[in-house]
């Protein structure tokens, strides 16, 4: 745990009892505040109590006794409108803030540096936080990775010298924290996301670019229009020297970016310093894992004891991928299983598809999105038969009639055996069973990593799959 002692001797009230809110109320009461937790639901302030907090209806609260509301971050900040506890905190002058910026003002604290990589973006920030702390493991750097992905980031390890944390930061996260200042901060793409909690695209482009906008270095994707000029008005206002322009796409005028298979460094004059060639590296196939390793690779350099370009090759090779986003399970004879659960919507499933030149053996459904796969069909060439599960059957089938062959099977397990099938009788030289749903998960799954274990599961059970290490 990452003790809070900031606000020693203050009253501090925490709302959203989730396991964040419940990791940030256990991190202020051990580092000396006086810590009133409360939240809309009653079962979440019965589990606070019976965690150890103390709490509190704060509806009829005397706010004035409170030094800082700390919010959950998916406890409405602004948009639709403020939540009723953040409207009690700011007419009493009370400060309203988030997880992150206790991190962040605890590290400032410390008698030492503490080096931080703060990643965000509407796509791939899990994949990229996730694989920028593999490459500093596996360079031997004492390492903790959390935030919005995996643990709460104040249940995280305590800092001490050279312990190294990257954090995952979502739009709301990054709302509550005034006062960010990351050793290194990335940005790697916005397109339309949240708006319902930002109002604007806009708003939530403004937002993420606070981050990379705090930190010392910033590392920010060119590949859409709000990136591209985030990084125009960082180079202004801090240097070309502290930004790092990334991309996927070939061609594309950056920092760092591809070259084929090859991720390179670009220096002036033309003369490219290849970092690391990512050919064989099932884990991180297309363009939107080119992205996310330029950008981890962006940020490693970016440190004040950056990596070397070999540490970073090095770990490239044995990263094992992101549960449920293009994971590699197995192979059953030249058949290749893949889960993909987490691709709960047409624009993510469209990476997926994108990362393979054909026969695709599909499985997709669930509870479906506005827009459905309609977009997808650009694609649909790569697509040998799919397989349609869950609430969005009929609609799929009706999209894909006469575009593609695909057969109803209601269930995952169904889906699961007649893809493997009709994989095995294929002609390709790689067939790929992909369950990239395109779909959320909640007409048959709890979510979308229960889908994924489901998936899993199913893929270990098939006879003859050797299950690739750490899968099963």
């Amino acid at each position: 745990m990452i003790r809070i002692t900031t606000l020693a001797g203050k009253r501090v009230a925490v709302f959203g009892l989730g396991a964040s809110g419940i990791a940030t109320a256990k991190a202020l009461v051990a580092g000396g505040a006086n810590v009133v937790a409360s939240d809309d639901s009653a079962a979440s302030i019965k589990a606070a109590a019976e965690a150890g907090l103390k709490t509190a209806d704060l509806k009829d609260a005397n706010w004035a006794v409170f030094s800082s509301l700390v919010l959950a971050p998916g406890v409405p900040l602004t948009h639709p409108t403020p939540h009723w506890a953040v409207r009690a905190a700011r007419l009493a002058g009370v400060e309203v803030i988030g997880d992150l910026e206790l991190l962040l003002r605890e590290r400032r604290q410390q008698p030492f540096d503490v080096p931080l990589i703060a990643v965000t973006g509407t796509n791939g920030k899990s994949t990229t936080t996730a694989l920028t702390a593999h490459l500093l493991r596996e360079a031997g750097r004492d390492t903790q990775v959390g935030g919005n992905i995996g643990t709460a980031m104040l249940s995280l390890a305590e800092f001490k010298p050279e312990r190294h944390y990257v954090i995952e930061c979502s739009s709301y996260q990054i709302d509550l924290a005034p006062s960010l200042d990351a050793s290194v901060g990335v940005l790697l793409n916005v397109t339309p996301d949240h708006l319902d909690r930002h109002g604007t695209i806009e708003n939530y482009a403004a937002v993420k670019a606070r981050l990379p906008q705090g930190a010392t270095k910033a590392v920010v994707g060119v590949d859409d229009v709000y990136c591209r000029a985030i990084a125009a008005d960082l180079i202004r206002a801090k240097g070309a020297a502290a930004v790092k322009r990334i991309s996927g796409r070939a061609g594309a005028d950056c920092d760092v970016g591809v070259e084929g298979t090859r991720i390179v460094l670009r220096r002036e004059g033309g003369r490219n310093i290849e970092i690391a060639d990512l050919a064989g590296i099932g884990s991180l196939r297309g363009a939107h894992n080119a992205e996310n390793a330029c950008a981890a690779a962006a940020a490693l350099l970016s440190l004040p004891q950056p990596l070397a370009a070999p540490e970073i090759a090095r770990g490239l090779e044995s990263f094992p991928g992101l549960a449920h986003r293009m994971e590699e399970l197995g192979r059953q004879g030249r058949t290749l299983f893949v889960n993909d659960s987490k691709a709960t919507n047409a624009d993510s499933t469209e990476k997926a598809l994108v990362s393979f030149p054909g026969h695709i053996y599909w499985i997709l459904g669930g509870k479906p999105k506005a827009g459905g796969i309609a977009s997808l069909t650009q694609h649909f060439g790569r697509i040998a038969k799919a397989y349609l599960i869950g609430e969005a059957t009929e609609e799929f089938a009706a999209t894909l009639d006469g575009r593609v062959t695909f057969e109803r099977c209601g269930t995952l397990d169904a889906a699961t055996v007649a893809a493997a099938r009709d994989a095995a009788s294929a002609n390709g030289s790689e067939p790929v069973v992909l369950l990239s749903p395109a779909c959320a998960s909640f007409d048959q799954f709890r979510n979308f990593e229960v889908r994924g274990d489901a998936f899993r599961a199913l893929v270990a059970a098939l006879p003859g799959i050797e299950m690739k290490r750490g899968a099963s």
